[in-house]
């Protein structure tokens, strides 16, 4: 009796048999395609990321805005990749919650020098919310029209909770009365970390080692405890109206908020200032 011994199909990449089987590169094309494929954007302006690209641009952008504090760029970036999945869907329900956060996200106001009429909250009363916020813009050099618009956040209505928060910035620093100097907006993101938990803001403090001697000591005795404590005390400010609010006094605005204002900073680096010059003129007259 003859025996005949039976081969084993031999299959090639992805399992398909010589004959059948695909080329190598139009293989390795459609798994690539596979695993970054990305879901159509959501918004405008939106840019779905897979999460490898996530977490890449959250890792780059944190380094790059530790080293240049000043690249706005990677500061917005930093704080969309950083927010998702869970942080600004937190956010998002703090509004929910709130009757005035509900109102704010369904009329999705926008915070340009157009739609609050800079030139008009010029004229008004010095204790009011709109020209104290004014006056803090003239005082720093800053404008409202340049926050950048969110692209990263996929959820349509948290990525306008990101850009609520990022026009409302300024007028935390005007109510908490802290410039723009670096130990200055490191204070306020200690105070937006504790009000609002988003990473990025808790991230930036951070940078306080990067404060000079003088700097790093008044954060860490005055401004930081500041900060902590009146974040967290204070009511989510995220719900603020603040264009209902504009020609009220801003003295009532703080006490319904909770929130005290810490030293002026301004004078505090003034005195500072004064102080060093001093000593420098004392040591010339003794030299």
């Amino acid at each position: 009796m003859k025996t005949t011994l039976i081969r084993p199909i031999q299959r090639g990449f992805g399992g398909a048999t010589p004959k059948t089987r695909l080329p190598l590169t139009t293989t390795i094309s459609h798994h690539r395609a596979f695993s970054l494929s990305r879901p159509p954007p959501s918004y405008p302006g939106h840019v779905p990321l897979h999460p490898i690209e996530r977490t890449a641009l959250a890792i780059g952008s944190a380094l790059g805005s530790f080293i240049n504090p000043r690249r706005a760029d990677l500061i917005a970036a930093c704080g969309e990749a950083t927010a998702q999945p869970y942080f600004i869907y937190r956010l998002r329900d703090a509004m929910l919650r709130d009757a005035t956060g509900r109102r704010i996200l369904r009329d999705r106001p926008r915070i340009t020098s157009k739609s609050l009429d800079v030139a008009h909250l010029r004229t008004l009363a010095p204790n009011t919310v709109g020209r104290t916020y004014v006056g803090w813009l003239d005082r720093e050099g800053v404008s409202p029209d340049t926050r950048a618009g969110v692209r990263y956040i996929d959820d349509e209505e948290c990525a306008y909770v990101m850009q609520r928060y990022r026009e409302c910035h300024d007028f935390y620093h005007a109510v908490c009365g802290l410039p723009v100097y670096r130990e200055g907006e490191v204070a306020l993101k200690a105070f937006e970390f504790a009000n609002t938990l988003l990473p990025m803001t808790g991230l930036s403090v951070g940078a306080a080692v990067t404060l000079k001697r003088k700097e790093r000591e008044r954060f860490w005795q005055v401004y930081g405890p500041w900060a902590v404590e009146n974040g967290l005390k204070s009511k989510e400010v995220i719900n603020v109206y603040w264009e209902e609010w504009l020609e009220r006094d801003v003295d009532e605005l703080r006490a319904g908020l909770g929130i005290e204002k810490p030293p002026d900073l301004r004078d505090a680096r003034k005195k500072e200032k004064e102080r060093r010059r001093a000593e420098r003129e004392a040591k010339g007259a003794q030299g």
